[in-house]
């Protein structure tokens, strides 16, 4: 019997923390029911497999991601829209470096999927980010790979302290925004 009151969401969130505390690839069943206070099998009740909850991690980073991308956005359109959309992304994979490490390459398990559902989302917030430079939408893939390339590399460099030598990395990450910034406004006018 599982734990009372012990349910899948604490489950994914207490392995969201884990992974964001030991790092992702050092995600184990063992550590996580010993941080619930559990036996390593009482944890097959709320979930079915260690891949089983890296796939629930990746749904829960994504919803998180999409929500503070979109708090973040709330009101604002080109440049303003872009920048908070951009920090708001780093904010998020600083803060939870190893939830965020679990989204890169999940793949979906079919159309009910809920990491599908809420990927979807996340990209109608870039979608909508991009809108706002008048992307075309024969553009749009290729412009959501970029921010999406741009992004995830600034903020997973950052996290492991992949900017060593001088000078501020936020000074940097807003030079690359506008930057970004002034190539779409190019982007969307021809």
């Amino acid at each position: 019997m599982p734990r009372v009151g012990l349910s899948k969401a604490d489950v994914v969130a207490a392995g969201a923390q884990l992974a964001d505390d030991v790092g992702y690839a050092n995600l184990a069943l063992g550590p996580l029911a010993t941080r619930l206070g559990v036996r390593t099998p009482s944890l097959y009740k709320h979930i079915e497999s260690l891949a089983d909850l890296q796939h629930c991690i990746a749904a829960l980073a994504i919803t998180e991601l999409d929500a503070q991308t979109r708090d973040a956005m709330h009101g604002k359109s080109g440049s303003d829209a872009l920048v908070a959309f951009a920090h708001a992304w780093r904010h998020y994979v600083v803060e939870h470096p190893g939830r965020y490490t679990a989204t890169i390459g999940a793949t979906f398990g079919g159309p009910d999927d809920p990491l599908l559902q809420v990927s979807t989302r996340m990209i109608e917030s870039a979608e909508a980010v991009l809108r706002g430079y008048g992307i075309a939408e024969a553009d749009m893939v290729h412009a959501l790979r970029m921010l999406r390339c741009t992004f995830h590399g600034f903020s997973t460099l950052q996290v492991s302290d992949g900017f060593q030598w001088s000078g501020d990395a936020e000074e940097s990450f807003d030079w690359m925004v506008g930057f970004l910034d002034r190539g779409l406004t190019e982007a969307g006018r021809r």
